[in-house]
């Protein structure tokens, strides 16, 4: 039975723009308990025809309406990237909270100024950065944290995307209005990796035309380095290319350490394999840090070959594993606990003002501005 307290705590949701990944967050979103959605604006197709009928929201004619309805707390804007600066204005100036998918805007300045709306009203602004709420993300982090398998030396991301859903007029290669590779879908990785490793700087990028069109942007690639003279300079490159047919559509990082390798799969990463060479302690460590994953030895150490070397230092090491973890995960099913997660943290904060969250405002600018200056950067 619903409380007079548990009324109080529904927020109520709004939702500008309900195309396939739209419906899908929403999904998620209304698991969250005290979550109503209330109204939906800004597209007439017929999924958001669907959607309003199937979770009982209005389906309104205008934004204005949207923003000024009494009964809605949060709106959440799943549009195109040149939209989200006008439609979040909007939102913030209307006294209401937002999520908006990735990027924040198509520039920093757009950026720190919904930041800025947002701070002085005492709303949320946050963009859907959801892969820190990934239980692999906390994994890894703790995996350079603690040095299990030694210094981090050098990583990659690789994202060979399908573009059989992208047609030639599809915003996406329209820059004025995606921003460009960078920085419609670059902020994901940029963010996870400084999640990882602290603040980057970009070193180098470049941007490749389609051969057969003067505007299509189909491939970017920029390095990364991380830390300093002091931790130790770490680079990261990062490639991203739309060129594939959907049923080769694969993502895949990787990470070198001292003692061994991580690779993960997925854009969202879910399967991992690990390989390196480990003392005893450090097996153990692994095993309790991916649990139920499969454990392969791939050869044995002893004698007087125990004591290895790299990088002009001796540690010890008993076996050669390789670890495969998350292979029988159902990937959809993670996303959509990681989104759940994503808005649970932050109706919490809304809630509880000042409270902890794994994503900020500050997130969704920090990436924002490191994709524009690989952008910058492929250009000059």
């Amino acid at each position: 039975m619903e409380t007079d307290a548990s009324k109080d705590q529904t927020i109520g949701l709004g939702i500008i723009g309900m195309g396939g990944f739209g419906l899908f967050a929403a999904q998620q979103f209304l698991q969250v308990p005290h979550t109503k959605l209330v109204a939906i604006a800004g597209s007439k197709r017929e999924e958001a025809i669907k959607a309003a009928k199937r979770f009982g929201a209005e389906q309104l004619e205008s934004l204005e309406e949207l923003v000024n309805h009494p009964d809605i707390d949060l709106i959440y804007i799943a549009t195109p990237p040149f939209l989200h600066y006008e439609q979040a204005m909007m939102a913030l100036n209307a006294g209401k909270h937002v999520i908006c998918e990735k990027p924040l805007a198509t520039n920093p300045e757009q950026g720190r100024e919904m930041i800025e709306t947002a701070r002085q009203k005492g709303l949320l602004m946050v963009t859907n950065l959801m892969q820190r709420y990934n239980p692999m993300f906390a994994r890894i982090k703790h995996l350079i944290d603690k040095k299990l398998l030694g210094e981090f030396l050098h990583g990659y991301f690789e994202n060979y995307a399908g573009d059989e859903g992208l047609g030639p007029q599809h915003w996406f290669w329209d820059r004025t209005k995606s921003g460009g590779i960078f920085i419609e879908h670059g902020v994901h990785f940029f963010d996870m990796f400084a999640g990882w490793l602290g603040d980057g700087t970009i070193k180098a990028a470049q941007v490749v035309k389609r051969p057969d069109s003067a505007d299509i942007e189909d491939q970017v690639q920029a390095i990364v380095e991380y830390g300093d003279d002091t931790t130790g300079r770490k680079l990261v490159n990062f490639y991203h290319g739309f060129t594939q047919t959907g049923r080769m559509d694969r993502q895949e990082m990787r990470l070198l350490f001292e003692r061994g390798d991580v690779t993960l799969f997925e854009w969202v990463p879910t399967r991992m394999v690990l390989r390196c060479a480990v003392d005893e302690e450090t097996s153990r460590a692994l095993v309790d840090l991916f649990p139920g994953a499969q454990l392969n030895v791939t050869a044995n150490i002893g004698g007087k070959d125990r004591p290895l070397r790299g990088r002009h230092k001796e540690f010890d090491a008993y076996q050669q594993i390789e670890l495969r973890f998350g292979f029988g995960d159902e990937k959809q099913h993670i996303y959509s606990e990681i989104l759940r997660l994503m808005f649970r943290d932050q109706v919490q904060a809304i809630h509880f003002p000042g409270t902890h969250r794994i994503i900020t405002e500050q997130n969704g600018l920090s990436s924002l501005e490191t994709a524009t200056k690989a952008d910058t950067m492929a250009r000059s």
